[in-house]
């Protein structure tokens, strides 16, 4: 009895894990202030979307000398991780509220094609290339979707149903972050040269650039008219994460099947859903808008809902990235990322061109 007392005293004694320890709620504070400080940014430099200062303030956050270990890996963790999974589900699913089927039927069916093909292209392409160069676990696959459909949002989205590795995931964020940020300082300069007429340099950007916001913040330096192309033809991109989604989800279903099988002596594997739930959220609100039945009002409230939680969770896949083991594999991820960012910017530029 004595020594089951003094085991006692030993379990009382020993710190809890940090996260058990504090929930959520540190880690979702940061995030929160994350995301404050992520839209003073955008307020004061208003070139700069706010998903971008979001990821790269959660990117500084990791490495602060005195706040990294004792706060963002230690009680923040278990929250900014619940940011960068959970909220970034609920995000997704008002991201469908951008978009209704009326406004893809309007880009007319040679504008859908050349949608199509650009982003299989670039996904096929991007996907092939890493695995040739042998980029770890889930990379390849990330970075071929956050290129080819609507950056973070999507390797967020896709990450969830392969199961990713949280490492893969944030440094696909970044990479694919940092080339969109890019893109909003080149592609203006490229119109004139390229002999892009305003309304094609927004069709242009649509098709090539990866984040809403990003797209946004390049394609207004052409004029409202380019905007608005701009957007409808990367809100065509963005329904594409459903069906891309859907299939990464059968593929990890097969796996699981083969691992469940008595032969391959694997034990029995948890399948993933065919559609997420999520995703099937994403769809609903789609059809949603397309009844017209939302006022505008709530539209408003819904699109800052949608940025305020995917800026929370981009903050934290932001303060997921380790740079020092980034740069192990670093010269092989950014030649990727270079060479599906020229893949993207010239399959969509033949595509305008020809359409």
């Amino acid at each position: 009895m004595a020594l089951l007392g003094e085991r006692a005293k030993t379990r009382a004694a020993a710190p809890a894990p940090p996260g058990r320890a504090h929930g959520k709620l540190p880690g979702l504070g940061l995030a929160a202030l994350g995301v404050a400080l992520a839209w003073g940014v955008h307020r004061l430099v208003p070139g700069v979307p706010m998903l971008t200062a979001a990821v790269v303030l959660g990117i500084v956050a990791a490495h602060l000398p005195g706040v990294a270990h004792s706060y963002v890996r230690g009680p923040g963790k278990a929250g900014l991780t619940f940011a960068g999974k959970r909220l970034m589900r609920v995000g997704i699913v008002l991201l469908g509220l951008k978009l209704s089927l009326d406004d893809v039927l309007g880009l007319g069916w040679a504008s859908v094609a050349m949608v199509l093909c650009v982003v299989a292209v670039t996904f096929g392409g991007t996907w092939w290339l890493g695995r040739r160069m042998g980029l770890r676990g889930d990379q390849p696959l990330l970075i071929a979707t956050g290129y080819s459909i609507c950056g973070a949002s999507a390797i967020g989205a896709v990450s969830e149903v392969s199961e990713s590795d949280e490492r893969d995931t944030a440094a696909s964020v970044a990479l694919v972050t940092l080339c969109g940020t890019l893109a909003i300082a080149v592609l203006p300069l490229l119109q004139h040269p390229l002999g892009l007429s305003d309304a094609e340099f927004g069709r242009w950007v649509g098709a090539s650039v990866h984040d809403v916001g990003q797209v946004v913040a390049t394609a207004q330096t052409a004029g409202s008219g380019a905007l608005g192309d701009a957007v409808l033809v990367k809100l065509m991109r963005v329904a594409l994460l459903a069906p891309l989604v859907a299939a990464v989800a059968l593929s990890a279903r097969a796996r699981a099947r083969s691992a469940a099988r008595p032969d391959a002596g694997g034990k029995a594997a948890k399948r993933p859903p065919l559609v997420p739930l999520f995703v099937a959220g994403f769809l609903a609100m789609v059809l949603l808008r397309t009844t017209g039945l939302l006022p505008g009002g709530a539209l408003d409230v819904a699109h800052t809902a949608q940025e305020l939680l995917l800026a929370a969770a981009l903050f934290g896949l932001g303060s997921a990235v380790d740079l020092p083991s980034l740069t192990r594999t670093g010269g092989r991820v950014a030649a990727l990322g270079l060479v599906s960012w020229g893949v993207i910017a010239g399959v969509s530029y033949a595509g305008v061109l020809l359409t």
